[in-house]
């Protein structure tokens, strides 16, 4: 990867902040990263950032002497091994789609022989246009990859197809174009649960508890990133499927348990979701209403115990991994349910520390019958290329 060179096109949008983060992955990864910022991106984002994390020239105008004699633009778009758009506005996808040259980002389009890959980001009305569908489709008969755009709340404030697809599912996808990204776990099926379950109570109200999903949701994406048939079985959430992972959503315990089942047969079972340990033995067909007398207590029942069923069904898979969510004597714990449960790993993690239920890192113990390993605090998403990794490696 130190000799990869990427062509990064930021174009207009709000999204482009997202481009900094990307640029700060592909530099991590060892990867060359030479930025055009177009007119509209520079109203989001700043040239001395961007050239400050790609630690390379920004450049911008298609007219500039300088850059010309020291950079032609012929050149610029033949000088890496991919070029990247992200975002891609539905204007740059109209300007390539048509093969116009009115800016340094649709000249370089037009002018550059190496393969192209577009991050769209765009309002849900302007993706569902009829003119960005036949751009979109002329693109894709051009040989053009596309990531994205996911699902989901804008700044705009709608909701729906649009969003541009996060730093980490592009980063993928750019390594696997450059031919970067081992897949390991090709080959293999893996079934993870992430999310919440939610325990009706009445129509209206229920039962559930703080998870995000964002730890479940980001091991999907990186055993499919290393080749895994992935099947992601989710809680409530409001987090996009992931890049190449089939979605199953559920609500309730019991249905999280059938949709598992139904997916298998699977090599390995990453059980992330916080399952709600009981529901309601009667939920009410309507809504309960005030009295003004003291409530009735709500007679509570277990649910069926989805790590222990899949650690000791006739269907096991190879490696069945469970989590454990502590708030205290978090090691001691995921021994006594590593037992339990008769799964092959725990990975402990302690949410009484703040920022971790909901938040964007965490802290975590791999727990086996060989011993216990403390991982530092990290981002989530590291966590997740982590643990794919050993996955692999149990694999190999």
């Amino acid at each position: 990867m130190a000799e990869k060179r990427i062509l990064l096109i930021v174009g207009g949008g709000i999204a482009a902040y997202k481009s900094l983060e990307l640029t700060r992955l592909l530099r991590k990864a060892g990867v060359a990263v030479r930025p055009i910022l177009t007119k509209a991106g520079a109203e989001f984002v700043t040239p001395l950032s961007l050239s400050a994390l790609a630690e390379d020239k920004v450049y911008s105008q298609l007219f500039s002497l300088t850059d010309e004699a020291e950079m032609g633009h012929i050149e610029l778009s033949r000088s890496a091994d991919l070029v990247v758009v992200a975002p891609a506005t539905a204007d740059l996808m109209a300007k390539a789609a048509q093969g116009l040259a009115s800016d340094l980002a649709s000249t370089t389009l037009l002018a550059t022989d190496k393969a192209v890959l577009m991050a769209p980001a765009m309002n849900v009305r302007m993706w569902e246009h009829a003119a960005t569908r036949r751009n979109l489709a002329i693109l894709r008969a051009d040989g053009v990859t596309f990531v994205g755009p996911d699902e989901g709340a804008m700044a705009c404030g709608e909701y729906g197809p649009g969003r541009m697809a996060e730093p980490p599912a592009i980063f993928e996808a750019i390594m696997a174009m450059l031919g970067g990204t081992a897949r390991p776990l090709a080959g293999k099926r893996a079934l993870v649960t992430a999310g919440p379950t939610v325990e009706a109570i009445d129509p209206v109200r229920m039962l559930t508890n703080r998870s995000s999903g964002k730890q479940g949701y980001a091991i999907a994406s990186s055993l499919a990133a290393l080749g895994a048939e992935v099947t992601l079985v989710s809680g409530p959430t409001a987090l996009p499927a992931p890049a190449g992972v089939k979605r199953v959503d559920v609500e309730s315990a019991r249905d999280m348990l059938a949709a598992c089942e139904a997916a298998l047969p699977a090599d390995v079972a990453v059980c992330v979701a916080a399952v709600a340990d009981w529901r309601p033995a009667d939920a009410s067909a309507g809504k309960i209403k005030k009295t003004g007398k003291a409530a009735e207590p709500i007679a509570l029942v277990e649910n069926p115990d989805i790590l222990a069923s899949l650690s000791k069904g006739a269907r096991r898979p190879r490696l069945v991994i469970g989590f454990a969510a502590e708030t205290n004597d978090l090691e001691a714990h995921a021994k006594a349910k590593l037992a339990r449960k008769g799964c092959d790993w725990i990975v402990a993690n302690d949410v009484s520390i703040a920022g971790t239920m909901g938040g964007d890192q965490n802290a975590v113990a791999l727990v086996s019958a060989d011993g216990i390993e403390r991982w530092e605090r990290m981002a989530k998403g590291e966590v997740a290329r982590r643990l794919a990794e050993r996955i692999a490696a149990q694999f190999a």
